[in-house]
């Protein structure tokens, strides 16, 4: 039997392994997804046309927020919410306070 080549234009297949990448040497030294330490999301616990706000994020945080003229938001809304510092004559009730520099719906 003669030796078989490929066909004009075809690649040979080859025997060669192919390359992998090795194990992880360790987790990685900055978190892959990026996150805005201002940047919340989370549904209103106390709502309404403001400008005082209460807000509970997912991982179970509960936040004061204020922003006058922001709009109205019933308890139980999703939303996007960037925070800016709080304004310390301002006391929206209990949580963490901050005020709001927008705020959106989500969905």
């Amino acid at each position: 039997m003669a030796d078989q080549q490929p066909p004009a234009g075809r690649p040979s297949r080859s025997r060669v392994p192919l390359p992998t990448l090795g194990p992880p040497t360790g987790p990685p030294r900055r978190p892959t997804d990026a996150h805005r330490a201002n940047a919340l999301a989370g549904r209103i616990t106390r709502g309404g046309d403001g400008p005082c706000y209460g807000l509970l994020t997912d991982d179970g945080r509960e936040y004061a927020l204020h922003g006058a003229g922001k709009g109205t938001f019933t308890v139980g809304t999703t939303v996007r919410v960037t925070i800016g510092p709080a304004d310390p004559a301002v006391d929206c009730g209990p949580g963490t306070p901050a005020t709001i520099v927008d705020i959106s719906p989500v969905g």
